[in-house]
């Protein structure tokens, strides 16, 4: 924990006290989102102070010119920006013309801020001296609204408490905007257009390069004491920005807001000549609704969502308000309605790590999506990756692979490469495997076996034949081995062998032969397609098999456990726990030179293998390498604790599981890895909700059917959770003394709970 200034509370993430240290992590921790577009929260009036502005647009991206001080042939071109989009939160305030800055105010009091997780808004209050000695009282709430999902709104109320004044507002659009990271730092978005009409104002802007064409738009009104105003307006207007300004005189007390109606849309929604008309028409619904009904709506909107999303821990609040930000911030990342969008590591939280995907979808957050929602959201991600195959196999030609050999990017935003550090680009090819992983644990999960000859088998041929092609012939082994890779532990590149990166690229081969014969069985016209369309024969299966069946795996027999990867044991093993905590975190306090001579592992690496194939290994084989890798390994990953917390849980470690637990779900909040201003991990939040689910309630898939082995933690009372499987949703509901099931659905379901089969029948609550 490198934080602790955010208030326990057990639907709301709270800060009181304004401190300009914490301003650029607040500003992540209280972001906001709809699914479609996100921001960080940073103020609506001026701030001089430092700060990270950020504005997002799903899907909405620029190809920033790689930079590298040794170009190496193969290397992507670009590296895939989130772009920050123009800025429609701007108000800026001036009270008897002195600017409203909390940097400069000569006092900031009773500052509060909350992050309303239960009905979706963000507001924030204060009382403020400025420098010339007026006192004023502000609140302001905003939210992106979840069912008109162009639009945003925010209500800015000033009083002033210790005299008349004038009070002046400035709403504003500014689409001169940058990015923090940019490489070149070049100029994203070009200004097309700047209009108004009456109080209405628009920017239309469009991306260089990629052509994104967005109109930026805004409506205000001026309400004293509640009631609107007709208030005479001016207008500025810049190459790249329209600002009005409203003037009113308030005397001391009176309360004076600013409603502002604003958002994005874009060509991908609409098209380009019609962008004016649809960003009106939002604009019409908005005024035609109002501030209050928006809000109403919303609130009504998120209860939807965590009626069926929702973890309840009794007993514990910080654990409770960990694992509701989780949820929050993941359903404001992703609703699962439009399949070209996906699941970026920080979301709309921030733009570090660029693209809109890693392989974190598919080995973490479907789990969490299949089971808080209905089976298609889960799909339209699968779908995401096979709309992307063609890309994915031309990424495998350029670095030399043929025959629909596919390479699944690290970083993409359209199904390109474009993340440009070598050693993660070109050796972290474990990726590869999640994305067949992601489709066998959606069929295992849904029953939906029919996706696999629509569309699955088709992903899986093109990575079964990469892996083949991968792979090494080693005459003094006699097996195949896979060279030059790295595995999910980032701290060790260029490795041989590494053991995690074999095994999956075994499964993944063996896998799909079993699902071919399964698809020519039953599905013999989609596999007489499957097979013409892509020339598979029976010598390159035979290829397959022999390389699946020959896969070198190393191994100590001194500690009886997988390596690695080769020459691990050439390492000197010094556990953590004698590694002085001033060295910690390593990957700030280190040379990348020193970490790599180290023995200690970012996340779960053989391990990840071990949560991924359970089933293929015994439990005194999980303990040992659990106890062999966890003591070294320094969970400077996000995606780490999750993964190590359930299989504690699965150990009976439930001490050690919560502790893992509670750094998962707080990660962000209490910044463990000194980093959270940059935005939150959105990602292995889903890593959060599977330690809950799968860690403590012992929640998995087999032979067709949910089975249960829960526990609890000490200082827990109780938790309850729901997963809809198969179109029925099962809540549980675990204490220390019973477990109790309850099916909301038609049909009786059978269940494994702590190794005994049970019937559970619909609307009826069944306790073990």
């Amino acid at each position: 924990m490198n934080q602790d200034y955010i208030q326990a509370n057990e639907w709301s993430i709270l800060e009181e006290g304004f401190d300009v240290e914490r301003v650029k992590s607040s500003e992540s921790l209280f972001s906001i989102g709809n699914g479609v577009m996100g921001q960080r929260a940073n103020f609506e009036e001026q701030y001089s102070g430092p700060s990270f502005q950020g504005s997002y647009i799903g899907g909405v991206y620029y190809p920033d010119k790689t930079k590298v001080g040794w170009w190496k042939n193969g290397y992507p071109e670009y590296f895939a920006k989130v772009l920050n989009a123009p800025n429609w939160i701007g108000i800026n305030v001036f009270i008897n013309d002195e600017a409203l800055d909390l940097f400069t105010c000569k006092k900031v009091e009773d500052f509060k801020r909350e992050l309303n997780m239960k009905e979706g808004f963000h507001r924030r209050s204060f009382v403020a001296t400025l420098p010339n000695e007026l006192e004023i009282s502000v609140k302001a709430t905003r939210f992106l609204s979840i069912v008109e999902d162009e639009l945003g709104a925010i209500d800015f109320e000033i009083e002033v408490l210790n005299s008349d004044a004038e009070v002046r507002f400035d709403p504003y659009l500014d689409g001169g905007i940058t990015n923090t990271d940019a490489n070149w730092e070049e100029r994203f978005w070009k200004t097309l257009e700047v209009k108004s009409e009456g109080n209405r104002g628009f920017v239309l802007s469009k991306t260089l390069k990629t052509e994104f064409h967005v109109n930026t738009y805004m409506h205000s009104e001026v309400l004293l004491n509640g009631e609107k105003q007709d208030v005479d307006f001016t207008e500025t207007k810049t190459e790249d920005s329209l600002t009005f300004s409203y003037s009113v005189k308030a005397e001391k007390s009176q309360k004076l807001s600013l409603r502002k109606y604003a958002g994005y849309v874009t060509d991908m929604n609409h098209k380009r000549s019609e962008l004016h008309e649809a960003a009106s028409k939002v604009l019409d619904y908005a005024k035609k609704t109002g501030f209050s009904k928006l809000l109403q709506e919303q609130k009504e909107a998120w209860g939807k969502i965590w009626e069926m999303a929702d973890i309840t821990i009794e007993g514990d609040v910080k654990a409770q308000q960990g694992i509701r930000f989780n949820i929050f911030q993941l359903n404001q990342t992703y609703l699962g309605k439009d399949e070209r969008l996906n699941i970026g590591p920080k979301g709309f939280t921030g733009e570090k790590y660029g693209g809109s995907t890693y392989w974190d979808t598919e080995a973490y957050c479907i789990p969490f999506y299949m089971a808080t929602k209905d089976q298609q959201v889960a799909r339209n991600l699968l779908t995401y990756r096979y709309n992307h195959l063609d890309k994915a196999i031309e990424n495998a030609e350029k670095l030399g692979f043929k025959n629909g050999a596919a390479l699944y990017p690290m970083v993409t935003m359209n199904g390109e490469e474009s993340h440009n550090e070598w050693e993660i680009t070109f050796e972290e090819i474990h990726r590869n495997g999640a994305m067949v992983y992601a489709i066998y644990n959606y069929v295992r999960y849904t029953g939906d076996f029919e996706y696999i000859p629509e569309k699955g088998l088709e992903v899986m041929i093109a990575i079964a034949r990469f892996w083949q092609q991968r792979v090494n012939f080693s005459k003094d082994r006699n097996k195949y081995v896979m060279l030059g890779v790295t595995g999910p532990n980032e701290y060790e590149n260029n490795v041989h062998n590494n053991w995690y990166t074999n095994y999956l690229a075994k499964w993944c081969i063996e896998y799909c032969l079993e699902t071919i014969d399964k698809v020519e069985d039953a599905y013999f016209e989609d596999y007489k397609r499957i097979m013409g369309k892509t020339k598979l024969n029976e010598g390159e299966l035979a290829k397959w098999k022999e390389v699946a069946e020959n896969m070198y795996f190393p191994y100590s027999e001194e500690h009886k456990v997988f390596l690695q990867q080769d020459g691990f044991l050439d390492k000197e093993i010094v556990p953590i726990a004698e590694l002085d905590k001033s060295q910690r975190p390593i990957n700030q306090k280190w040379s990348w030179d020193r970490i790599l001579r180290s023995c200690y592992i970012k996340q779960a690496d053989v391990l990840q293998g071990f949560y991924f194939f359970e089933d293929h290994f015994s439990k005194n084989e999980l303990e040992k390498h659990f106890d062999y890798y966890e003591p070294i390994t320094v969970h400077e990953s996000s995606l780490s604790p999750c993964v190590h917390s359930i299989q504690a849980a699965l150990l009976g470690r439930t001490k050690q599981a919560y502790d893992f637990y509670l750094r998962t779900s707080r990660l962000d909040l209490d910044d463990y890895n000194k980093e959270v201003e940059q935005g939150c991990h959105i990602t292995s939040m889903a890593g959060t909700w599977m330690s809950i689910v799968e860690g403590f309630g012992g929640m998995r898939v087999k032979n067709d059917q949910l089975s249960f082995n829960p526990t609890i933690p000490e200082d827990w009372k109780s938790y309850s959770f729901k997963v809809n499987f198969r179109d029925q949703i099962l809540k549980v509901k675990v204490s220390a003394e019973k477990t109790v099931f309850h099916l909301e659905g038609e049909n009786t379901i059978e269940i494994n709970v702590k190794g005994k089969a049970v019937e559970v029948h619909p609307n009826q609550e069944f306790a073990v």
